[in-house]
């Protein structure tokens, strides 16, 4: 049995644990709620967005522009994954690492070649360590994210697409759903799928919408924008999924170190009762020998 000093050298051990989790629980929760509102402040302009294109698109051919065709053969294909630059954060980003390995499995059993753009040092680290392919990577970017960057890396999207040095560009990241819940996502951003509407909205869409310049001129300006778009809003919703994970793992964290204090405290006392049990019964005995003596 360990001794009453080392059980509560752990005790001790614990609660500074414990101390540490509440902190980062409450850092987390308060970078989750400035993360949070960017997010709902852009996701309405991204929705209204991704309306706009899909009514464009159902007017016109699909053929118009080289970023809506589709190519005949597919051999290499792009991915740019999101994950955090941080651990801490329970599965997060085991999840979103586990989700893109399959998707390069499946595109490789199909022959073909992938590459990778990654955001977060902890996919740089895992992807670099066993020799993917890996395009570009940015870390500690997060919250400092302008649409001057985000632009900027679409023309480099775009201008590798054209070059045929890609034929399809994926995206991964995390989507935030709720506090408890967040899901790795899997877009296509090119070649460009416009939002497909309901006959109803498109229908109303086609009396609402009047067009300047004209649809087809119109929608070739929008595709780059909509791919800056989304890979915008995967940003905010990454980094809030990050924060929302990291809150509830050290929530966790916290329930589990009172656990162990609990634990250790009930064997600390165990402890305690029986050396001053035994200690009782040494006096006991001696009281009882000299009594005989």
């Amino acid at each position: 049995m360990a001794t009453l000093r080392d059980i509560l050298r752990k005790i001790n051990a614990v609660k500074k644990t414990s101390q540490i989790t509440r902190a980062m629980n409450m850092v987390a929760a308060a970078r989750l709620r400035g993360a949070q509102s960017k997010m709902e402040g852009f996701e309405p302009y991204a929705m209204k967005f991704s309306e706009v294109l899909g009514n464009l698109a159902s007017r016109i051919e699909p053929d118009i522009h080289s970023l809506l065709v589709k190519k005949e053969q597919v051999t290499r294909a792009e991915l740019l994954h999101f994950s955090a630059d941080r651990g801490l954060c329970g599965s997060f980003n085991t999840n979103v690492i586990n989700v893109a390995g399959k998707w390069i499995k499946e595109q490789e059993s199909k022959g073909i070649q992938c590459s990778l753009t990654v955001v977060g040092k902890k996919g740089r680290d895992y992807f670099t360590k066993r020799d993917y392919s890996v395009t570009a990577s940015h870390i500690n970017i997060y919250g400092k994210v302008d649409i001057t960057f985000i632009n900027q890396m679409t023309r480099d999207f775009i201008d590798r697409y054209m070059a045929d040095e890609s034929d399809e560009v994926y995206m991964i990241y995390t989507r935030f759903l709720s506090l408890a819940r967040q899901v790795p996502t899997i877009v296509k951003l090119i070649p460009v799928e416009p939002p497909k509407l309901q006959e109803e909205q498109a229908a109303a869409g086609t009396a609402e919408y009047l067009c300047e310049p004209e649809p087809e001129e119109l929608l070739i300006q929008l595709l780059p924008k909509h791919i800056s778009v989304q890979i915008f809003n995967a940003f905010l919703q990454n980094e809030t999924s990050e924060h929302a994970a990291r809150m509830a793992a050290m929530d966790n964290a916290s329930k589990n170190c009172n656990e162990m204090i609990g634990n250790l405290t009930l064997l600390y006392n165990k402890a305690r009762q029986a050396a001053i049990t035994a200690e009782l019964m040494d006096i006991v005995g001696g009281a009882e020998a000299l009594k005989k003596a």
